[in-house]
């Protein structure tokens, strides 16, 4: 049986497109690796960044944290008696009007994602978006400037009359001891700039952000398992019980802490409403109000100096402790509940 040799012409246009094969192969390999190498670089900026600003602050803590004060230090922390009992009182502030916040912002924010994603007609639904995405983008201090001139002097009466009837409850008594003779007067603040008016605003600020991130969550539930509900003879309610909000309980928690992240970390609108003080107390209407560390910074790193910029700079790394924290706790419970989302 003979072997019959094919053409020249053929020999070279076969060995010419196995080398163009070749060719295009190692490119998309540099193409791949080059990519991979961006990625890898992007993702590592990430902990480069987290770990020069952890540097920074704990560098520059130190001396605050190990040094006795001077007379170069913050009022402040001589008159608490020493840097932590300065600086507790002013995470109790941070922490306790985050809490309020999320407190009245949470389940509104629910509430609003799920109107948009399951009742409100689609044409609302994208104006309300819209709107939204809006109050979003709103600077800080705009909402600090509508806190003080517009929110907190019409709460005023408001306040005035919780006093009155229910200082019963240890949150609304704003009544002192004055006197010798064992008389009580009220202790409000004034125009109603307290710590109850700082987390209202707190609220409305972190509001659009859970709920866009909220929204979107939900509408992500898988169409079969709506219809599949529904079918069984569940209400649209139930429906939304038995697999809207499972599905998006992990999204949900997650915007959340993204929305628990400003609260803590705001600033400007804090220190516009809050004449707050270096001092722990859960009342919601007296003028003796706890300060937040972002509010405190803002407010006297101006005219810090020496020590003092150590102060607040701790202060600061006190703040993003807690912060990283927040973040771990959020992403352990999202792990945690992994059944829903499939995570992994």
């Amino acid at each position: 049986m003979s072997t019959e040799t094919p053409p020249a012409d053929l020999q070279r246009e076969g060995s010419d497109s196995t080398t163009e094969k070749v060719l295009a192969r190692d490119k998309k390999r540099y193409g791949d690796a080059l990519f991979n190498g961006i990625s890898v670089s992007s993702a590592l900026m990430i902990f480069v960044i987290l770990a020069a600003v952890a540097t920074f602050l704990t560098s520059q803590a130190i001396p605050a944290v190990t040094r006795e004060p001077d007379h170069t230090g913050l009022q402040g922390v001589e008159a608490a008696g020493g840097f932590w009992q300065w600086v507790l009182p002013l995470a109790f502030g941070t922490v306790w009007s985050a809490v309020l916040a999320m407190a009245m912002a949470v389940p509104i924010s629910i509430g609003i994602a799920l109107y948009l994603s399951h009742y409100a007609p689609r044409r609302v639904a994208r104006t309300f978006g819209y709107i939204i995405d809006l109050l979003a983008a709103i600077p800080s201090v705009v909402f600090g400037l509508w806190g003080v001139m517009v929110l907190a002097p019409a709460l005023d009466p408001f306040y005035r009359w919780l006093n009155d009837n229910l200082s019963w409850i240890y949150f609304f008594n704003a009544w002192v001891p004055y006197g010798d003779g064992g008389d009580l007067r009220p202790n409000l603040a004034a125009g109603g700039q307290n710590m109850l008016t700082a987390a209202l605003v707190l609220a409305l600020m972190v509001v659009p952000i859970i709920t866009a991130l909220a929204r979107e969550v939900f509408l992500q539930t898988p169409r079969l398992h709506e219809e599949a509900s529904l079918a069984l003879g569940a209400t649209r309610w139930e429906m939304i019980r038995q697999t809207v909000l499972p599905f998006g309980t992990p999204g949900v928690i997650s915007a959340s802490m993204l929305g628990l992240g400003r609260a803590l970390g705001e600033t400007m609108a804090v220190a516009m409403i809050l004449p707050g003080k270096v001092l722990i107390s859960f009342k919601l209407i007296t003028f003796d109000n706890p300060n937040t560390i972002a509010a405190y910074i803002a407010q006297n790193f101006p005219e810090a100096e020496g020590m003092g910029n150590h102060q607040l700079i701790a202060a600061g790394l006190v703040l993003f402790i807690i912060t990283l924290a927040v973040n771990m706790v959020a992403r352990a419970i999202i792990n945690s509940r992994r059944e829903f989302s499939g995570a992994n």
